[in-house]
Order: structure tokens, then C-alpha cells, then sequence
């Protein structure tokens, strides 16, 4: 009988790739996309190819950072509508297979299957999005939703692995526990320092002490993770943004507090035409401020009502403005709107 397994999809590189695909010459070449593709220009790296990779370019970094590291690279603008179109083609791609089709973003998703060989199906669909779309894919095999994208890193580039509960022990016990999903350095840190840092470790860790330091939600999650629990359902919804966002860097810094807040507004005006773009009413407004050198803090505010309405949503950032004290000059400065997320 075929078993029920899901896969994830995950696109290898894929900004870069998708460059890559309509420039052919550059095939080979470290490509760094960020910004208006200029690395003496105020933008962070949006994604950087296996070549730029090797010289520890990554995505968040500063472009004038990357440029230093990698001052050879190939910097390109980010266009947003070609990562959606291709993105749009390579899901119709396994929306073709007889599987359920997730999809998590540009660049990957979910797929659930009733398969009694997953490599086959996996290999098949690799075969098809190069096919389609010109570009390479890895994927994980899983018996949830944790397994199959824990194990994508471990296909990628360009492969296939097969995570299950009977061999998550032996792959995964002696990892330290940023390898796991959701857990990040500064977690780690703490778990280190009750003595914790391994997979394993997590696994059989104490759940009253983990819930004493993390919480009584967060402190057992952490130990599930360990074990490699997670959710085996897989719905075919289509991809739905939970927000809406536009920012700018600033090429000099601004220290007015008036010409702040007019570029604010401005921010705000684009994000609510996005918003009646979208459809949808937004129920939170969030600011965020990069103060010179390079330190982020964001704010946000539940508006009474979700709302549409462009002067509303200029209003609310402002006043989300308000709440930063700082007086550092500004670098960056970005505008959000949250969506109201409804429970199924």
C-alpha cells in the first residue's frame, strides 16, 4: 500500500538563479542581488549565489559589506514581478502531479503525496521545474512537515534526502540545537547554558526546567522539536501574505523629526494602496527605524477596526512613530500592514 509522505520543495538559490537564467553569461560568476543593484548605494543583500556564498556573502548584509568581501560579484537590482512569475510557473509545475501543493512563498511549499516510492516522486519533480522553468530544486522527504524541511538542507543543492522518525536520532541527536528549526543563536545560548547543546540533549531534556526558563509554551516546544515532532497535514490554500510593507534607505541620514515623519507618511500612502490592492482590511500597523550605524527597532499598533482607508493608516503610523525615543540619525525607515488573521 502507499504510504502518505510530504515533501518539501525549495528552490535552490533562487533570486540569484532566476538572474542567472536570464543572464546565461553570468553562470559561474559570484551575483549578489540587493537594492537598485548600485553596492555604493544605502541596501541590504536580498540573496547572493553559491559563488558570492563562498566569500560569506549573505542575505541581510549590507550591500557595501558584500562588496568588500566579494568586490568581483555581479550586482543586480531586485525585480520583484520576474521572481513572482517564475514563482507562479514552478507551482502550477506540481500543481500537475497528483499531490496536494502548499505553497510557503516564492520559493517553496509543501507537498503531500500517497506514494510508495518518494525518491521516485521526488526525482520527478525535480525533473520538471528544471524543465519548465530552467531552474534547480532540492527536496525533503518527511513523515511531517518538520522532517521533510529539516531534510531539504540536507539535499541541497540540488538533492534529495529522506528524513523520518527512524533515522532522526542518528541524523540529528549530535547537531548542536540551532540546526533545529525555530531555534536560533540567541536561544541556543540559553539552552547552552543549562547545559544543553545538542539535539539530543534537547531530547531528553527536563521539561520542567524547560518550561521554568522558556515558558510553559516555548520550553516544551523546544524539546518536540528535538524529537522531531511536528504537524502531517498538508492544504492545498493558495498563498496568502500576511501583511503588506514598503521601505527606503536613505542614502544620507535624516535627523529632522519633520522630514522623518513625512517620509513616513509617504511610506504609509504606498503601503494603503497595496492594501486596497490586496483586498484585504489591515488590522495592525507597524513602523520600523534603522538608526545609524546599523541598529533596528521596530513598533506597532491594533488599529480599533481593521481598515482600508489611507488616512487611517497614515494616521496610525505616525503616532507608531511617536513611540520611538531615540535621536540617532535614520538610515532606513519601513511601514507594515498587518492583516487580520482569522482561525481556521
Amino acid at each position: 500500500m502507499p504510504g502518505n509522505w510530504i515533501l518539501h520543495v525549495d528552490l535552490d538559490q533562487f533570486i540569484a538563479a532566476v538572474e542567472v537564467a536570464r543572464h546565461p553569461e553570468l553562470r559561474g560568476r559570484p551575483v549578489i542581488v540587493g537594492g537598485t543593484g548600485d553596492p555604493t548605494q544605502r541596501a541590504v543583500v536580498a540573496t547572493a549565489s553559491y559563488e558570492a556564498r563562498e566569500f560569506g556573502v549573505h542575505s541581510g548584509m549590507p550591500l557595501r559589506t558584500a562588496a568588500k568581501r566579494c568586490p568581483d560579484a555581479v550586482f543586480l537590482p531586485v525585480d520583484k514581478p520576474a521572481y513572482e512569475e517564475v514563482s507562479e510557473r514552478v507551482m502550477a509545475t506540481l500543481r500537475r502531479f497528483p499531490v496536494v501543493v502548499e505553497v510557503l512563498g516564492w520559493d517553496e511549499a509543501f507537498v503531500g503525496a500517497s506514494t510508495d516510492d518518494p525518491e521516485a516522486l521526488a526525482a520527478e519533480i525535480r525533473r520538471a521545474v528544471t524543465e519548465d522553468s530552467g531552474l534547480s530544486c532540492s527536496v525533503g522527504i518527511g513523515d511531517n512537515r518538520l522532517r521533510a524541511k529539516t531534510a531539504t538542507g540536507f539535499g541541497k543543492p540540488a538533492g534529495v534526502y529522506r528524513l523520518t522518525e527512524d533515522n532522526w536520532s542518528e541524523v540529528m541527536d549530535g547537531r548542536p540545537t540551532e540546526a533545529l528549526q525555530g531555534i536560533g543563536r540567541r536561544t541556543a545560548k540559553k539552552l547552552a547554558e543549562l547545559g544543553i547543546e545538542t539535539v539530543g540533549a534537547l531530547a531528553a531534556a527536563d521539561r520542567d526546567a524547560l518550561a521554568a526558563r522558556f515558558g510553559p509554551t516555548m520550553g516544551p516546544w523546544f524539546r518536540l522539536l528535538a524529537r522531531g515532532l511536528g504537524d502531517r497535514e498538508v492544504t492545498a490554500t493558495p498563498y496568502v501574505p500576511r501583511s503588506r510593507s514598503r521601505e527606503v534607505t536613505f542614502q544620507q541620514n535624516l535627523t529632522e523629526p519633520a522630514e522623518i515623519a513625512r517620509e513616513v507618511a509617504a511610506l504609509a500612502a504606498l503601503v494603503a494602496d497595496d492594501v486596497v490592492a490586496e483586498g484585504r482590511p489591515a488590522a495592525r500597523v507597524a513602523v520600523k527605524v534603522r538608526f545609524a550605524p546599523f541598529i533596528t527597532q521596530t513598533r506597532s499598533m491594533t488599529l480599533d477596526a481593521p481598515t482600508s482607508d489611507a488616512e487611517v493608516l497614515r494616521e496610525a503610523a505616525l503616532r507608531v512613530l511617536a513611540r520611538f525615543e531615540s535621536t540617532r540619525p535614520v538610515r532606513l525607515l519601513g511601514v507594515r500592514a498587518e492583516f487580520e488573521v482569522k482561525d481556521e
